[in-house]
């Protein structure tokens, strides 16, 4: 015969009958305890009925007509199950202190453009000083960008101001103000000068990214008071180059595209007396402390700006 077992041993407990047996005492009832956890009623009646059983079968509270009230024995129960749980929440914020300090994890985005050189030589220099951040990266346009950065799913995005949205509601870090280009096949009139102005090009044909030269970098044009003629729509930018180097008609590049040109087309730096083409951000959520890794980030955001010949 084994040994009779100790009335004085600790049962085995699970946290979670503790948890939900909290949030019926805190409601004193069921059904909002339920809709509290997300769980059904008879969920929350199975948990208490298995911490009763656990606890030697006493019950932990009296069902009444409208809800419940705790027992003497829930009463007793509540702080010790307080502290439990506490201790519990405590572990999890020590550990994930511990793991901010010694990684933690990024979660930015970034408009196309800014992935031809800056993202890279970000990304290089921050995995060099912090090896044990996980990095997750996202490519669109900037409207969609900041949306997901309101939502909570990105901890900063790297946006401009041709995109269109409102950057009020932002914290802003500005990274840089990108100068421009006009992109011409080698053998167009134009390529032996050393700069150019818009309305020099005002009845050439015009790749862009959208038909209508809103919101997009031949925004500049408008400010000269012609509307270029877009002859071919085309997304992306090696595309756009190819369109440029065929003869098709000639584009708009940013400086942060300007080093990837490929060699039959000639890049002329555009003369504008108005604004730069556009200002590049990073974006944070306002009032909100960017965490360590975010602000390492946005220091090696801001050294791999300063190598952009803007």
């Amino acid at each position: 015969m084994g040994p009779m077992p100790d009335p004085h041993d600790v049962p085995g407990l699970s946290t979670t009958w503790l948890r939900v047996f909290l949030e019926v005492a805190r409601h004193g009832s069921f059904t909002v305890a339920a809709r509290t956890l997300g769980w059904t009623q008879s969920a929350v009646s199975r948990q208490i009925s298995s911490l009763e059983s656990a606890l030697g079968g006493a019950a932990l509270f009296d069902r009444l007509p409208r809800g419940v009230r705790l027992t003497e024995a829930g009463r007793a129960l509540v702080p010790h199950a307080e502290t439990v749980v506490e201790r519990l929440h405590g572990a999890g914020r020590e550990l994930a202190a511990l793991r901010e300090a010694a990684g933690g994890r990024l979660r930015f985005g970034a408009f196309a453009t800014a992935d031809a050189a800056l993202v890279p030589r970000a990304i290089a220099a921050f995995r060099a000083r912090r090896p044990g951040v996980r990095l997750s990266r996202e490519e669109g346009l900037t409207p969609a960008l900041l949306d997901r950065l309101s939502a909570g799913h990105l901890d900063l995005a790297i946006v401009s101001t041709t995109g269109r949205a409102p950057l009020e509601a932002y914290a802003l870090h500005h990274l840089l103000d990108e100068s421009l280009y006009v992109a011409v096949p080698a053998g167009h009139p134009l390529a032996a000068e050393t700069s150019v102005r818009l309305p020099q090009l005002a009845d050439a044909d015009w790749i862009s990214g959208s038909a209508r030269p809103e919101g997009t970098l031949l925004d500049a044009a408008l400010r000269h008071g012609f509307r270029p003629r877009v002859a071919h729509v085309v997304a992306e930018w090696t595309a756009k180059q190819g369109y440029v180097a065929a003869g098709l008609g000639v584009t708009l590049v940013p400086a942060l595209a300007a080093e990837s040109v490929r060699p039959d087309v000639v890049l002329l730096p555009v003369r504008d007396e108005g604004a730069t083409a556009r200002a590049v951000y990073a974006a944070t959520v306002r009032g909100r402390s960017p965490a360590p890794a975010t602000a390492a980030f946005l220091g090696a955001l801001r050294e791999a700006a300063a190598r952009i010949p803007v």
